[in-house]
């Protein structure tokens, strides 16, 4: 009969010595009869899994890292959950990662460079074998943590210019751009651009829109309505209410997001306002939703999870040790023309 195993000192927590003593061979025996090696027999591997089971046990990822100089897990970060767009690429890029063996560690930033640097700072004492971060804006120390670590890292959504910083993502300048001239194209001259939350990717929206309409000779700086408040429904119906309150004659409200845009939509009615024919309101990324809004809505529609699969392929290539021939992927964007415009 076997005697009672202890747990460890400090935590409490079954250890490979624990299911070691309670099958009766070495711990060495028991990590290989768990990783499935061939040279362990059938007999004895049955043996270390009962025994691992019958305890409870649990494999340190932190501690196999450790010893084997090899992780199986991704540090992933992204600005939130509560937006579409940032969970299609997550799905995306955790399919692709699963798919190679790959599991995700996944934090949220919250648009804060420091609760950004912070999460990384804790992920990389994980020892992850690659990261995924989203966007391009990063604080000094958190680009100096992923240098220091020497984890390979691919940023998702904007494009990088320098050929040692690897990313996956478009134009967000140049999207905007394309759907500021379409409201153009639609004959109108007085396009106010509304946005929400004030990241850096809106930002380059609002530089596209600003480049686009300055070329026409358009521009006017009173049409820029920004609220550093989250996007929402309710965030855009009420800045399209305060837009034409302000009565500053716009007929067409380029939305910087659908969300924003949407809720836009809803309150026209509710304020006598005919779309497109008074005012045209655009979008951008193309939510679930859109299509499905009365009329329905005009947008950008942003491939998230081309995204989330291309940079998981080109990290799953940085982490073989393979050359990238390539280190910047442009998915594009499409402009959707629908009904609101």
């Amino acid at each position: 009969m076997a005697s009672k195993t202890p747990r460890s000192r400090a935590t409490g927590r079954i250890t490979l010595a624990d299911v070691a003593h309670l099958a009766g061979v070495s711990p060495i025996t028991v990590s290989r009869a768990l990783r499935g090696e061939r040279a362990v027999g059938d007999d004895l591997t049955q043996r270390v899994k009962k025994a691992a089971q019958q305890l409870g046990y649990s494999p340190d990822p932190a501690a196999r890292a450790l010893a084997s100089r090899h992780s199986d897990h991704v540090a992933m970060l992204i600005p939130m959950l509560s937006n579409n767009l940032f969970v299609d690429v997550l799905e995306a890029a955790q399919g692709a990662l699963r798919a190679a063996g790959y599991q995700t560690l996944m934090g949220v930033t919250h648009y804060d460079t420091r609760e950004e640097e912070q999460l990384l700072r804790e992920q990389l004492q994980h020892r992850p074998a690659g990261v995924l971060l989203t966007g391009l804006d990063h604080s000094d120390m958190a680009r100096e943590l992923i240098a220091k670590s020497g984890v390979p890292c691919v940023h998702m959504m904007e494009l990088a210019q320098s050929p040692e910083v690897y990313s996956v993502g478009f134009s967000q300048t140049d999207a905007a751009r394309t759907m500021t001239q379409h409201l153009l194209s639609r004959g109108k001259k007085r396009i106010a651009f509304a946005a929400a939350q004030l990241d850096p990717r809106t930002l380059q929206r609002l530089d596209g829109w600003r480049a686009c309409l300055s070329a026409a000779g358009l521009h006017d700086p009173c049409l820029e309505w920004l609220n550093p408040a989250p996007s929402s429904m309710a965030l855009g119906s009420q800045m399209f209410e305060q837009m034409l309150q302000a009565d500053v004659g716009i007929d067409a409200v380029f939305f910087c997001n659908d969300d924003l845009a949407q809720g836009a939509l809803l309150a026209a009615p509710r304020l006598s306002v005919a779309v497109p024919d008074r005012v045209a309101i655009a979008g951008f990324n193309d939510l679930t939703g859109s299509a499905l809004m009365w009329p329905a809505l005009t947008t950008i529609r942003t491939p998230r999870r081309d995204i989330g699969q291309a940079a998981a392929q080109m990290l799953l290539s940085l982490m073989k040790g393979e050359e990238v021939p390539t280190p910047h992927i442009n998915v594009g964007y499409e402009l959707i023309v629908r009904d609101s415009t």
